[in-house]
């Protein structure tokens, strides 16, 4: 995953991972936030207003014998500055990124 410069209000990811990954990696990711999850839905507190996250499994992407996980995740901050956002979704992404070799 590419550091972005800027991130929008909202946006959408197609990330290779299970529910129960992505369930794993939340409470590192979201850091020292406050934040409730309800299912598959989560509002955290931000500077200056909220972000709500929704996800949803999705059919794993299949190259050949290999067949990855898939999870739609949609990100929707209310209220929050771009300075904010920024901040906030480089340690997050930083938090969910997967190495590689």
């Amino acid at each position: 995953m590419t550091v972005r410069s800027s991130y929008p209000s909202h946006f959408q990811r197609d990330m290779a991972c299970t529910e129960a990954e992505w369930l794993g990696w939340l409470p590192r990711a979201l850091g020292a936030v406050a934040w409730e999850r309800t299912g598959a839905r989560l509002r955290a507190s931000l500077e200056g207003g909220d972000l709500h996250i929704h996800w949803a499994p999705a059919p794993p992407r299949v190259m050949g014998l290999m067949r990855l996980p898939r999870l739609l995740v949609e990100f929707r901050f209310e209220g929050v500055d771009e300075v904010s956002r920024t901040r906030f979704m480089r340690h997050f992404d930083l938090t969910t990124q997967r190495g590689g070799g």
